[in-house]
This record gives structure tokens, sequence and C-alpha cells, in this order.
């Protein structure tokens, strides 16, 4: 590890935010800081991870949203003083790290297969625990 990698983790440790693991094909709700003139409030962003890029502090994430029947898509930086939370609402099965061909999609089409993960504990086991 080089001293750069290295002051990059103590940065994001001293950052100290709980960034969820979400990857391309997640939908995702981001809670983004908008400031009006001397207030601020916090304005939700909801839409599908399309790619992820960069590493360490300067890491990047671009989200893509249906609005009024037009996309629009916004790139966030994770590490972003203006992200006050990241939340993975939906997780997607793709095979690509970048979702671009998203962009020309329409309706169905523009679906994405929600992913099971295997990870959670089974229900059978989960069941007879409850029981006693």
């Amino acid at each position: 590890m080089n001293i750069i990698e290295q002051l990059e983790r103590e940065e994001v440790a001293r950052l100290n935010k709980t960034i969820p693991d979400f990857e391309p094909g997640d939908t995702v709700i981001v809670n983004v800081r908008v400031k009006e003139g001397e207030r601020t409030r916090v304005q939700a962003y909801e839409g599908v991870c399309i790619a992820r890029s960069g590493g360490g502090l300067n890491e990047s994430f671009t989200v893509r949203k249906i609005s009024y029947g037009e996309g629009v898509e916004r790139v966030f930086p994770v590490h972003g003083p203006l992200i006050d939370s990241i939340k993975v609402v939906r997780r997607g099965k793709v095979r690509r790290a970048k979702l671009y061909y998203l962009r020309d999609r329409r309706g169905k089409s523009a679906r994405i297969v929600e992913r099971n993960d295997r990870t959670k504990a089974p229900k059978a086991a989960a069941a007879p625990a409850a029981a006693e």
C-alpha cells in the first residue's frame, strides 16, 4: 500500500459516512442537501445506478431516473459533502458494469430483474426457531 492509498483511507475513515454496498443495476435513493437562499433542505433523488467509476475519495456513481417522461441522469461523488445519505431500495440483476444501453430503452425493455441474494438466512430455517 503506497502513501496516497493510506492517506485516502484515513480521510474516508475521518469522514465517518456509512455508505451501503451497491452496484450498477440497483435502485437507490440519494438524499442530497440543496441550498435555497439562506436555508438548506434534503431532496431525495431515486433512480437506477447505471455506473460506478473511480476509487477512493474520487469515486462517483451515476443515477438515472425518468422524470415527467424524460430520462434524467445525475453523477454523484460517493464521499461528497452534499450527499446526506444513500439507501438501496432494490437489488438488480445485471451482467454489465456500465448500463448505458438503458438510455436507448423505453418501457418494459428498460426493466431490470430483481436479484435474489442467497446470503440471507433461508426461511425454512427461520420458521422452526420462531415456533419454539
